[in-house]
């Protein structure tokens, strides 16, 4: 985990998520550079656990708040236990928001039912929606908001109808964002990963199916969380301030 630059020192960050895979080493890497990191979860409270664990091994700072960005409550009460972490720790306002948390959908438009599209839609966009908003009231000049988005919304395949659909709403809102709070010197980009491995992939996607997504890539392998993680953490940091309103694609050369 270590990171002998600590660019983000003194900066505090809330990045909503599991604690597993991309959401797991986005937090693993935000502390590694020196930001005070409070993290959400929505059910495997000991896989946050050991990620505090692991980030206070380090010497880091990291606080895990279960919350599930599908119920807007929770996501106050999330804010609302980030001020109060950062301030124990000397700091006030929010410098770096990361939007992770998401649940998939893979499930025909014929067979879409009302209550699946609610859900999915309720987490995915509207969650994430909100989450900006709550962050706006604390974001200092100068912050950094990141959405974690998907390849989904450009390569879609069946069965992702509502789930790339709703990512793609969490797109278009993080640019509108960018330019109306761009006086302030707040970025807003998304970063879009191609197939990563985690064990939400490994669990949907058969080892043959992986094999050939990989030889599509010019890398030939699929991505890893980490290699996520590190284009989240520079647009987090201080060298990117003349990015804002984009859509990266880290998919390793997956055209």
């Amino acid at each position: 985990m270590g990171n002998d630059s600590k660019v983000l020192a003194g900066r505090s960050a809330v990045v909503t998520g599991e604690s597993r895979g991309i959401g797991r080493a986005i937090v693993l890497r935000l502390a590694a550079d020196g930001a005070a990191v409070v993290f959400s979860y929505r059910s495997d409270e000991a896989a946050a656990a050991r990620v505090v664990d692991e980030v206070r091994a380090a010497g880091g700072d990291a606080w895990a708040v279960r919350a599930d960005q599908g119920a807007l409550a929770a996501v106050e009460r999330l804010f609302d236990e980030a001020d109060r972490r950062f301030a124990g720790v000397g700091l006030s306002g929010l410098d770096v928001l990361i939007i992770n948390a998401g649940i998939p959908s893979a499930t025909l438009i014929g067979d879409v039912t009302e209550a699946d599209y609610d859900r999915v839609m309720a987490v995915n966009a509207k969650g994430s929606f909100f989450t900006v908003q709550h962050a706006l009231r604390r974001l200092r000049d100068g912050g950094r908001v990141i959405a974690v988005s998907t390849m989904s919304t450009v390569y879609a395949s069946p069965g992702e109808a509502v789930y790339a659909a709703s990512k793609a709403a969490v797109d278009q809102f993080i640019r509108v964002a960018a330019k109306e709070l761009g006086g302030r010197g707040i970025t807003f980009n998304t970063v879009s990963p191609g197939p990563t491995d985690t064990d939400l992939l490994r669990g949907a996607v058969p080892d043959e199916t992986l094999h050939t997504v990989a030889h599509m890539t010019p890398l030939g392998r699929i991505g890893l969380p980490t290699d996520i993680a590190g284009v989240v953490a520079f647009l987090a940091g201080p060298d990117s301030g003349w990015i804002t309103g984009q859509n990266i694609h880290v998919n390793g050369g997956l055209v």
